[in-house]
Protein backbone atom coordinates (compact mmCIF):
# COMPACT_ATOMS: atom_id res chain seq x y z
CA UNK A 1 0.00 0.00 0.00
CA UNK A 2 1.17 3.49 -0.58
CA UNK A 3 2.75 5.63 1.93
CA UNK A 4 0.50 8.49 1.51
CA UNK A 5 -2.30 6.31 1.31
CA UNK A 6 -1.41 4.66 4.90
CA UNK A 7 -0.72 8.34 5.79
CA UNK A 8 -4.02 8.82 5.34
CA UNK A 9 -6.10 6.82 6.82
CA UNK A 10 -4.07 7.06 9.71
CA UNK A 11 -5.49 10.98 10.07
CA UNK A 12 -8.63 9.46 9.18
CA UNK A 13 -8.42 7.21 12.19
CA UNK A 14 -6.86 9.50 14.17
CA UNK A 15 -10.53 11.74 13.64
CA UNK A 16 -12.99 8.92 14.50
CA UNK A 17 -11.29 8.67 17.69
CA UNK A 18 -11.05 12.24 19.02
CA UNK A 19 -14.20 12.51 17.31
CA UNK A 20 -15.00 9.76 20.10
CA UNK A 21 -12.81 11.15 23.03
CA UNK A 22 -14.14 14.79 23.07
CA UNK A 23 -17.27 12.77 24.31
CA UNK A 24 -15.50 11.56 27.21
CA UNK A 25 -15.72 12.49 30.97
CA UNK A 26 -11.83 12.85 32.06
CA UNK A 27 -9.75 14.48 34.64
CA UNK A 28 -6.89 15.22 31.85
CA UNK A 29 -6.20 18.98 31.53
CA UNK A 30 -3.53 20.75 28.94
CA UNK A 31 -0.17 20.70 31.58
CA UNK A 32 -0.78 17.65 32.79
CA UNK A 33 1.73 15.47 31.66
CA UNK A 34 2.61 12.31 34.35
CA UNK A 35 1.62 10.31 31.77
CA UNK A 36 4.42 11.62 28.82
CA UNK A 37 7.34 9.10 29.52
CA UNK A 38 9.16 7.27 27.34
CA UNK A 39 6.94 4.19 27.83
CA UNK A 40 5.07 5.24 24.80
CA UNK A 41 4.73 2.90 21.92
CA UNK A 42 3.85 3.39 18.06
CA UNK A 43 4.04 1.94 14.80
CA UNK A 44 6.52 2.76 12.19
CA UNK A 45 3.75 4.90 10.44
CA UNK A 46 3.28 6.96 13.36
CA UNK A 47 7.09 7.48 13.53
CA UNK A 48 7.51 8.13 9.91
CA UNK A 49 4.78 10.83 10.33
CA UNK A 50 6.48 12.17 12.87
CA UNK A 51 9.50 12.26 11.19
CA UNK A 52 8.15 14.09 8.09
CA UNK A 53 6.81 16.84 10.32
CA UNK A 54 9.87 17.58 11.85
CA UNK A 55 11.71 17.74 8.42
CA UNK A 56 8.79 19.91 7.28
CA UNK A 57 9.47 22.30 10.67
CA UNK A 58 12.68 22.47 10.37
CA UNK A 59 12.85 20.65 13.91
CA UNK A 60 15.09 17.56 12.97
CA UNK A 61 17.53 19.10 15.88
CA UNK A 62 14.87 17.08 18.05
CA UNK A 63 16.73 14.07 17.63
CA UNK A 64 19.48 15.48 19.58
CA UNK A 65 17.28 14.97 22.40
CA UNK A 66 15.67 11.49 21.18
CA UNK A 67 19.90 10.57 21.01
CA UNK A 68 20.24 12.10 24.77
CA UNK A 69 17.36 9.61 26.19
CA UNK A 70 18.45 6.75 24.17
CA UNK A 71 20.64 5.40 27.06
CA UNK A 72 17.41 5.09 29.31
CA UNK A 73 15.54 2.12 30.59
CA UNK A 74 12.05 1.99 28.67
CA UNK A 75 9.35 -0.15 27.73
CA UNK A 76 10.31 -2.00 24.71
CA UNK A 77 7.51 -4.29 23.55
CA UNK A 78 8.22 -7.91 22.29
CA UNK A 79 4.52 -8.91 20.96
CA UNK A 80 2.28 -6.63 18.65
CA UNK A 81 -1.42 -5.79 19.62
CA UNK A 82 -2.55 -8.23 17.03
CA UNK A 83 -0.22 -10.83 17.60
CA UNK A 84 -1.45 -10.95 21.33
CA UNK A 85 -5.10 -11.19 19.20
CA UNK A 86 -3.85 -14.29 17.77
CA UNK A 87 -2.32 -15.74 20.89
CA UNK A 88 -5.99 -15.33 22.26
CA UNK A 89 -7.82 -17.31 19.10
CA UNK A 90 -5.27 -19.87 19.71
CA UNK A 91 -5.60 -19.80 23.62
CA UNK A 92 -1.95 -19.59 24.26
CA UNK A 93 -0.24 -17.72 26.95
CA UNK A 94 1.41 -14.35 25.75
CA UNK A 95 4.78 -13.43 26.98
CA UNK A 96 5.38 -11.65 30.07
CA UNK A 97 5.98 -7.69 29.73
CA UNK A 98 7.80 -5.71 31.49
CA UNK A 99 5.31 -3.48 33.45
CA UNK A 100 7.56 -1.56 36.25
CA UNK A 101 9.85 0.82 33.70
CA UNK A 102 10.96 3.37 35.08
CA UNK A 103 8.70 6.50 33.89
CA UNK A 104 11.49 9.39 32.65
CA UNK A 105 9.97 12.07 30.65
CA UNK A 106 9.31 11.87 26.84
CA UNK A 107 11.90 13.38 24.76
CA UNK A 108 9.61 15.53 23.37
CA UNK A 109 8.38 17.33 26.61
CA UNK A 110 8.97 20.27 27.48
CA UNK A 111 7.54 22.70 30.55
CA UNK A 112 4.81 19.81 30.75
CA UNK A 113 4.11 20.81 26.97
CA UNK A 114 4.25 18.20 24.00
CA UNK A 115 6.68 19.56 21.29
CA UNK A 116 5.28 17.69 18.82
CA UNK A 117 1.11 17.49 20.09
CA UNK A 118 -0.33 17.73 16.14
CA UNK A 119 1.08 14.62 14.83
CA UNK A 120 1.65 12.66 18.77
CA UNK A 121 0.96 8.91 18.00
CA UNK A 122 -2.05 7.12 19.11
CA UNK A 123 -0.50 6.16 22.46
CA UNK A 124 -0.79 9.48 23.60
CA UNK A 125 -3.83 10.41 22.21
CA UNK A 126 -5.80 7.58 23.73
CA UNK A 127 -4.30 7.47 27.47
CA UNK A 128 -7.58 9.42 29.51
CA UNK A 129 -7.83 9.13 33.17
CA UNK A 130 -11.01 9.82 35.33
CA UNK A 131 -9.07 10.68 38.09
CA UNK A 132 -5.99 12.93 38.44
CA UNK A 133 -2.79 10.71 38.14
CA UNK A 134 -0.21 13.01 39.62
CA UNK A 135 -2.65 13.03 42.96
CA UNK A 136 -3.87 9.74 43.19
CA UNK A 137 -0.71 8.28 42.31
CA UNK A 138 -2.42 6.01 39.01
CA UNK A 139 -4.49 6.66 36.31
CA UNK A 140 -8.34 5.58 36.51
CA UNK A 141 -9.72 4.58 32.83
CA UNK A 142 -13.06 2.91 31.86
CA UNK A 143 -13.07 -0.72 31.06
CA UNK A 144 -15.05 0.27 27.51
CA UNK A 145 -12.58 2.77 26.67
CA UNK A 146 -9.96 -0.10 27.16
CA UNK A 147 -11.48 -2.07 24.94
CA UNK A 148 -11.91 0.95 22.33
CA UNK A 149 -8.27 2.01 22.49
CA UNK A 150 -7.30 -1.93 21.90
CA UNK A 151 -9.04 -1.83 18.32
CA UNK A 152 -7.70 1.27 17.06
CA UNK A 153 -4.43 -0.35 17.99
CA UNK A 154 -4.92 -3.54 16.35
CA UNK A 155 -6.58 -1.24 13.37
CA UNK A 156 -3.24 0.98 13.22
CA UNK A 157 -1.17 -2.08 13.19
CA UNK A 158 -3.21 -3.50 10.35
CA UNK A 159 -2.70 -0.34 7.76
CA UNK A 160 1.15 -0.63 8.92
CA UNK A 161 1.47 -4.50 8.30
CA UNK A 162 4.80 -4.07 6.40
CA UNK A 163 6.44 -2.64 9.35
CA UNK A 164 7.54 -2.83 13.00
CA UNK A 165 5.61 -1.33 16.58
CA UNK A 166 8.09 -0.91 19.10
CA UNK A 167 8.87 2.39 21.72
CA UNK A 168 9.07 5.68 20.18
CA UNK A 169 12.79 6.14 20.81
CA UNK A 170 13.32 2.87 19.03
CA UNK A 171 11.18 3.47 16.42
CA UNK A 172 12.41 7.18 15.53
CA UNK A 173 16.13 6.17 16.13
CA UNK A 174 15.35 3.09 13.16
CA UNK A 175 13.48 5.33 10.51
CA UNK A 176 16.84 8.11 10.97
CA UNK A 177 18.37 5.86 8.99
CA UNK A 178 17.55 7.07 5.27
CA UNK A 179 18.44 3.35 4.31
CA UNK A 180 15.52 2.03 6.76
CA UNK A 181 13.52 4.84 5.50
CA UNK A 182 13.81 4.08 2.01
CA UNK A 183 13.23 0.74 2.60
CA UNK A 184 9.92 1.39 4.52
CA UNK A 185 8.47 3.91 2.06
CA UNK A 186 9.17 1.11 -0.49
CA UNK A 187 7.40 -1.37 1.40
CA UNK A 188 10.15 -3.32 0.97
CA UNK A 189 11.22 -5.67 3.47
CA UNK A 190 13.13 -4.27 6.52
CA UNK A 191 16.65 -5.25 7.96
CA UNK A 192 14.95 -4.10 11.48
CA UNK A 193 16.54 -4.79 14.68
CA UNK A 194 15.12 -8.24 16.60
CA UNK A 195 14.20 -6.46 19.45
CA UNK A 196 11.45 -4.61 17.47
CA UNK A 197 8.41 -6.56 16.40
CA UNK A 198 7.28 -7.09 13.12
CA UNK A 199 3.67 -5.46 12.46
CA UNK A 200 0.43 -7.94 11.63
CA UNK A 201 -3.01 -8.09 9.73
CA UNK A 202 -5.49 -8.54 12.53
CA UNK A 203 -6.61 -12.04 13.18
CA UNK A 204 -9.51 -11.15 15.33
CA UNK A 205 -11.08 -7.59 17.09
CA UNK A 206 -10.58 -7.96 21.01
CA UNK A 207 -13.69 -6.67 22.28
CA UNK A 208 -15.39 -8.77 24.76
CA UNK A 209 -19.01 -9.84 24.55
CA UNK A 210 -20.21 -6.94 27.12
CA UNK A 211 -18.79 -4.54 24.48
CA UNK A 212 -19.89 -5.85 21.14
CA UNK A 213 -23.31 -3.54 20.42
CA UNK A 214 -21.73 -0.48 22.14
CA UNK A 215 -18.80 -0.80 20.08
CA UNK A 216 -20.31 -1.67 16.23
CA UNK A 217 -20.82 2.58 15.43
CA UNK A 218 -17.40 2.82 15.70
CA UNK A 219 -16.26 -0.75 13.81
CA UNK A 220 -18.91 1.30 11.05
CA UNK A 221 -16.60 4.36 10.84
CA UNK A 222 -13.45 2.65 10.94
CA UNK A 223 -14.69 0.03 8.41
CA UNK A 224 -16.22 3.21 5.85
CA UNK A 225 -12.37 4.93 5.19
CA UNK A 226 -12.13 1.40 3.11
CA UNK A 227 -9.22 -0.41 4.96
CA UNK A 228 -7.36 -3.17 3.08
CA UNK A 229 -8.71 -6.77 3.24
CA UNK A 230 -12.06 -6.01 3.74
CA UNK A 231 -14.25 -5.79 6.31
CA UNK A 232 -13.35 -6.95 9.77
CA UNK A 233 -15.76 -7.30 12.47
CA UNK A 234 -15.61 -7.94 16.59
Amino acid sequence: MDILYKLDILSQMYDIYEAFSTRLSVACVRGCAACCTQNVTMTTLEGYRIFKHLISTGQLNFFQRIHSSAHQERFQPTITTNELAALCMQEENPPEEASNRPRAACPFLSNNECLIYPVRPFGCRCFFSTQECEKNGCADIDLFLITVNTVFLQFIEHIDGSGLLGNMTDVLLFLESETLRKQYEENATLNHPGSIPVNRLIPRLLVPPEHRLRIQPILQKIENIMLPQGRLGA
